[in-house]
């Protein structure tokens, strides 16, 4: 018998766990980098409830980068972290990672331990069984939808799975809340307001310390129309006040200082943060993405306020060097708002179109050159040309629906001679079903 067919059981048993190894994961070396990053700026905090699902999903990257002993590393610490949240030594929570290392074993060619790891698997699952064949752990279901949130387009999908544990497990309060958090923009423009709303209270009750859902719930009382300047003021030192994260609300609270009290409060707060924590770039990044807006609510914005932001772009770009092209963009076109570096801000825009891009970011970078283009240069037939290279991108994305939205209004109105070719390029697109997003708080990209 050949080693492969000897293997056979052994494959077989391995692709039936749940694990990350088995999730249909396949994502692009950018968005691993992209994850990693995102993963990293969510933080080790002690007491964190998802660290040892961060711990997990970065040794699945890790794995998938290639830097095997950095994945074994992270699925170890992810074992840690669970036996310390849960204060036990074993629980169906260590199923997926057992899982991640009888492959990971597997792939280093070492079969016992592969071996070894599966029947510990099979030893927590007959200790710990799912309520019946056809439905699996609860605390499978969540880490699940805890990772598939990160990369799946199907969030209906990562609902249901956060449901099902929550129904099984309804002390496990943070699984309901992620729920709402990872639908709270897919639920933009549904007309179950009132239910949303009623849902995120409960939520809010149940999970008073989770002040990420306290700021989203605030914002869609806002979008409302209620009056929140005061208790965004005090929800704000709150959210100074904890362990910084990307999970602790902070970027949701600028959000909700940009749209509902005022941007130079937005400023004054991402730049209290940074003197708090001076080191911390995603407090950067944070403190960047004020400052832009500041400068394009500014008629003309000061020079300060663009040699400032230009700095801290720089810095964040370095910082962040696998996943910074959207802030490269931001630095473009904040330099072409100064007649002393406008040359720069083409420079820049050209380099940027020369580089070697995934489809995704190509899209993003063709729709803000267009927009570019249009303000900056006043060529408006080339900014058209620009989105319709972001609309043929068959990715669905927030820039491909803004181009074509932009491409849909100089159709209709016909104001533009393009408006032709511009009609037979709309009605030939591949994949008609587009999804056209709405400008605005709901749906603000970064």
């Amino acid at each position: 018998m050949s080693a492969a067919q000897s293997q056979t059981p052994l494959v077989s048993k391995l692709e039936a766990l749940q694990c990350h190894f088995t999730w249909d994961l396949d994502p692009s070396r950018s968005k691993l980098l992209h994850q990693r990053d995102k993963l990293v700026d969510i933080g080790t905090e002690e007491g964190n409830s998802w660290l040892g699902h961060i711990y997990n999903l970065r040794g699945f990257i890790q794995y998938k980068l290639g830097l095997i002993e950095d994945a074994q590393s992270f699925f170890n610490k992810a074992a840690e972290a669970f036996r310390q949240m849960r204060k036990a030594d074993d629980g169906p929570w260590l199923a997926v990672n057992y899982g991640n290392l009888a492959w990971l074993h597997h792939h280093l060619g070492d079969q016992a331990e592969s071996e070894a790891y599966l029947s510990k698997v099979e030893a927590l699952m007959k200790k710990y069984p799912s309520p019946s064949q056809d439905e699996l752990h609860a605390e499978i279901y969540a880490e699940k939808a805890w990772t598939l949130m990160k990369f799946s387009a199907d969030r209906e999908l990562v609902s249901d799975y956060f449901q099902k544990a929550f129904r099984m497990q309804p002390d496990m309060v943070e699984w309901n809340t992620s729920d709402i958090i990872a639908g709270f923009f897919r639920h933009c423009d549904t007309g179950m307001e009132a239910d949303i709303l009623e849902k995120m209270r409960v939520a809010k009750e149940q999970n008073p310390e989770n002040l990420l859902l306290a700021v989203y719930y605030l914002e869609r009382r806002a979008k409302k129309g209620e009056r929140v300047e005061d208790e965004a003021r005090e929800l704000a030192e709150k959210v100074l006040r904890n362990p910084v994260s990307s999970y602790n609300g902070m970027k949701a609270m600028l959000r909700v200082y940009r749209y509902y009290v005022s941007i130079d409060e937005a400023v004054d707060l991402a730049e209290k943060a940074l003197e708090q924590h001076p080191d911390v770039r995603y407090l950067k990044r944070c403190a960047a993405i004020t400052l832009k807006w500041k400068i394009f609510h500014s008629s003309p914005p000061k020079q300060s306020t663009l040699d400032r932001a230009i700095s801290l772009l720089k810095e964040v770009i370095s910082l962040y060097p696998h996943c910074s092209l959207k802030k490269e963009v931001d630095l473009a076109n904040i330099y072409a708002k100064s007649n002393h570096t406008k040359a720069i801000a083409e420079q820049m825009y050209q380099q940027l179109l020369k580089s070697d891009l995934v489809p995704a970011d190509k899209q993003l970078l063709y729709n803000h050159y267009a927009k570019y283009l249009k303000y900056e240069q006043q060529d408006q037939n080339k900014s058209l040309k620009y989105h319709m290279k972001a609309a043929a991108i068959p990715h669905q994305s927030y820039f491909r629906g803004n181009s074509i939205e932009v491409l849909r209004k100089v159709k209709n109105t016909r104001w533009n001679p393009m408006w032709r070719e511009i009609q037979e390029f709309l009605e030939n697109l591949q994949e008609p079903s587009w999804f056209l997003y709405k400008t605005g708080p709901k749906s603000e990209k970064k």
